[in-house]
């Protein structure tokens, strides 16, 4: 059946309307946050608010970047998201693996209580965990917070590559056996090469949980050398007294690296979410 002029047209512009109320709902507090931060104290208090800064002004960046220790905490935030990063990738991808290539009894369930334990809320375990980091003497350190964020990131990257696995070859596996590889050995030089995409969206996405988590990184630390910038952005915020032109200019540079690294590596992550969302 052909489709009609008008109609194709009415629904290009329904499509249009649709991409540009998306774009503004999602670029919208960006673009506020950002302009705030370019202005001055009176202005951003001023009534009625102004869409563009009248006095553009970097003082809010000289601030949090020089007098403060905002960029400490980046730096914290950092070494966190990396540990936590490389952690779930490699616990990950050692999970995963034999549920999603090999056939032994009790794999469903195993699958199962991998999917529960992503989707148990983090703030049910923040209490139980802080109890057992006082236990190790982790607490306020930034390897006890590494290790907290473990328990969502492990079963988030371990569910998200089993479904990755699934899609490469068995065909594959079966080659690396005859040819006298281990299973250890077909996982490090057969299916991870191949499955780089998958590991680089995962990474991301667990890099991005870290980076970005605020609760326990309330809780567990307090000290400057081990503060992250969500629990340092608190700061900020004393009583009822927002210190608007430093907390938006702090919450622009705490963008900054997760935007760069996803522009760097968006070909990794259309690759990855392109080839776990098919079967093969």
């Amino acid at each position: 059946m052909v489709e009609r002029p008008r109609t194709k047209m009415v629904r290009r512009c329904i499509v249009a309307f649709g991409l540009v109320l998306a774009l503004f709902w999602s670029l919208a507090p960006v673009y506020w946050v950002v302009v705030t931060s370019l202005k001055t104290s009176s202005e951003i208090y001023a009534l009625p608010p102004t869409l563009f800064p009248h006095h553009l002004t970097f003082e809010n960046y000289r601030v949090a970047l020089f007098e403060s220790d905002f960029l400490r905490f980046v730096l914290n935030s950092a070494l966190v998201a990396l540990g936590v990063t490389v952690v779930s990738a490699i616990i990950g991808a050692l999970a995963a693996y034999p549920v999603a290539r090999m056939r032994f009894k009790g794999r469903m369930t195993s699958a199962r209580l991998i999917v529960m334990a992503y989707l148990l809320p983090p703030s049910l375990l923040f209490i139980p965990l802080f109890l057992v980091l006082q236990h190790l003497g982790l607490v306020d350190t930034k390897t006890g917070l590494i290790l907290a964020y473990l328990t969502f990131t492990v079963p988030f990257c371990t569910w998200m590559l089993i479904g990755y696995f699934g899609t490469i070859p068995a065909e594959l596996d079966e080659a690396a056996r005859i040819d006298g590889a281990s299973r250890l050995q077909t996982l490090s030089k057969v299916i991870l090469p191949i499955a780089t995409p998958g590991i680089t969206v995962v990474g991301l996405f667990a890099f991005t949980h870290a980076w970005n988590e605020f609760l326990y990184a309330l809780v567990y630390v307090y000290s400057k050398d081990s503060k992250t910038f969500t629990a340092g952005l608190s700061g900020l915020v004393m009583g009822d007294t927002f210190i608007w032109g430093q907390l938006m200019a702090s919450s622009v540079i705490a963008i900054v690296p997760i935007l760069i690294i996803y522009i760097a590596a968006q070909k990794y992550i259309v690759e990855g979410l392109a080839a776990g969302s098919v079967k093969g």
